[in-house]
């Protein structure tokens, strides 16, 4: 559901996202502040922070995305929740959703957040956040231990869309570094099936 504030319109908060992520990939993140964004958005720094709670998640926007596709992965799979988690991961690659790591112009963003500390450290603490959500999420339908697979297949996860990010960055080719995505998935879903040894 679209956010609003009470400068109405739903477009506020993609409009500040859409100017903060310019602002930090021609500047770098720790050169942007938030009175500068807020300015360059139309909008007061209290409105910022109403969508925003944290600098960093003005560029690490797509934490809700992610949990969605977690709990609809879960809670809509026709089948085990691996393949359901399978079919949810091969689905934004196939579309080139940012969450896949494949999106066409990702590379500025990859370097801005490797530049970061603090973007660095909100990625993790993103990462830990989805493990906890999807940990909760499998307990009521897994019948094997549900802390543990979640720890596992965000782990897994980040791994390949790190090694994506890394391709990328380097400037190998697209068809090939998305080939290599979908092998990892599939090695990733294997071995969360079978154990990796």
């Amino acid at each position: 559901m679209p956010r609003t504030d009470a400068r109405g319109g739903p477009q506020t908060r993609a409009r500040i996202s859409d100017v903060a992520t310019q602002l930090f990939l021609e500047r770098g993140f720790d050169d942007v502040t938030v009175a500068e964004v807020a300015r360059e958005a139309g909008v007061s720094s209290v409105t910022v922070f109403k969508h925003f709670p944290r600098k960093e998640d003005l560029l690490l926007d797509r934490t809700d995305d992610a949990v969605e596709v977690l709990r609809s992965a879960v809670r809509d799979g026709a089948t085990d929740v691996l393949t359901s988690l399978q079919q949810a991961t091969v689905r934004l690659l196939d579309e080139e959703h940012a969450l896949s790591g494949i999106k066409d112009g990702s590379v500025p963003f990859y370097r801005t957040v490797a530049a970061s500390p603090a973007l660095i450290a909100r990625s993790r603490e993103i990462a830990s956040e989805l493990q906890q959500t999807l940990a909760e999420e499998l307990a009521p339908v897994f019948e094997g231990d549900a802390p543990l697979l979640a720890a596992f297949f965000i782990a897994g996860y980040t791994t390949v869309l790190v090694e994506t990010a890394r391709r990328m960055t380097a400037g190998d080719a697209p068809a090939d570094v998305s080939a290599d995505h979908r092998a990892r998935l599939d090695r990733l879903f294997d071995s969360l099936r079978n154990g990796v040894g």
